[in-house]
């Protein structure tokens, strides 16, 4: 009983010591932890290859593990984003990537939800690198809109923190976007958008209808090869162009969970929700018809991403697969922070990470 009691006593002291010195305790840690994180990149720990990681996993309904849409490719020590949804950029942060590195944006098209985050993407990497050029960002005829939509949102920002930082940290010339826009290639075309003699990056057309244009991009490096698809249907032109890639990333919708969603808001009177739930069904593919492309393409694995509804209730994965695990079964249902290394010179396919 004294055994206990001493003890009991002993921890009690040291709890009450801890306590006291708590801010001491996370003043260190802090600045251990700072030390450890200023300046650290992970694209330096990553072996030469072609690596992929979802700073984004959704769509546009918000979800605690599937932020806006947004991909970050790795090709050698070069790092890309396609698409810059809500949060990708703070995502991308957060899997120890640095902003500051970023050499460009792809974007698939101009909806909401894949642009939303592409001003404060620009002036994260300004601010936080030493960039004296604009972000440029790769998209079809139409993304000169977007940029200089964003450009004069953002101008007195620019200013502000010109004026704060000086050049130093913000160069007046290192501000905002750049459009790089390129025609979209017709069905059964490639259109090259970017190339450095190692990586080459490739636009091929996609169907999102009545969204127009809207592209998809095949990032190929010492061998490796991936594909992303950007929004669309089941599309034979993704077929072609992703036969025997490493790594086919696929959007994917799954109808008969956004029926019951549709079936809910009828129930309760909602008829806006009822008719995007409609609506939706007819332009993005369901992860049966992303399944059924991999398997005929024979690609190496399936990522699927853009994943609508969120899934957020034990079980639902089965669900939203609804058969398509048994058509291709070297998949990946994606969420924040997934992300997937094929080096050069070889034919693995590492999943690396499997969230954040």
């Amino acid at each position: 009983m004294k055994k206990l009691l001493t003890t009991l006593v002993v921890i009690a002291v040291a709890g009450l010591l801890i306590y006291s010195q708590r801010a001491t305790i996370a003043t260190r840690l802090m600045e251990k932890g700072l030390e450890s994180r200023m300046g650290a990149d992970v694209v330096d720990t990553l072996e030469d290859g072609l690596h992929l990681a979802l700073c984004g996993a959704g769509g546009p309904l918000p979800a605690p593990n599937a932020s806006g849409p947004c991909v970050a490719v790795v090709a050698g020590k070069k790092l890309f984003t396609v698409d810059a949804g809500t949060d990708g950029i703070r995502n991308l942060a957060r899997m120890g990537y640095q902003p500051g590195n970023i050499q460009g944006v792809f974007l698939t098209h101009f909806h909401s939800d894949h642009i939303d985050a592409l001003g404060e993407t620009a002036t994260i990497r300004w601010a936080g690198g030493d960039n004296t050029q604009p972000l440029p960002v790769y998209g079809p005829t139409g993304v000169e809109k977007v940029v200089d939509g964003f450009n004069t949102a953002y101008a007195q920002d620019f200013i502000y923190r010109h004026d704060h930082h000086g050049d130093t940290v913000a160069p007046l010339s290192g501000a905002g976007l750049k459009a790089m826009p390129f025609a979209k290639p017709a069905m059964g075309e490639l259109e090259t958008v970017y190339s450095d003699g190692e990586l080459t990056v490739e636009a091929l057309a996609v169907d999102h209808s009545p969204v127009e244009p809207a592209v998809g991009y095949r990032f190929t490096y010492k061998g490796r090869s991936l594909l992303i698809t950007g929004d669309t249907v089941k599309l034979a032109n993704i077929e072609k162009f992703a036969k025997g890639v490493d790594l086919l990333v696929h959007e994917a919708l799954a109808p008969n969970l956004v029926m019951m969603m549709h079936d809910a808001a009828k129930k309760n009177g909602n008829q806006i929700i009822a008719k995007i739930t409609i609506d939706i069904l007819d332009y993005h593919a369901s992860p049966v018809e992303a399944a059924e492309t991999a398997r005929d393409a024979g690609v190496g694995h399936l990522l699927y991403y853009h994943i609508v509804p969120p899934l957020i209730i034990p079980g639902q994965k089965t669900l939203y697969l609804n058969g398509a695990e048994d058509i291709f079964p070297d998949y990946t249902i994606g969420q924040d922070g997934v992300s997937f290394s094929l080096p050069a010179g070889s034919e693995e396919i590492i999943l690396t990470r499997e969230g954040l």
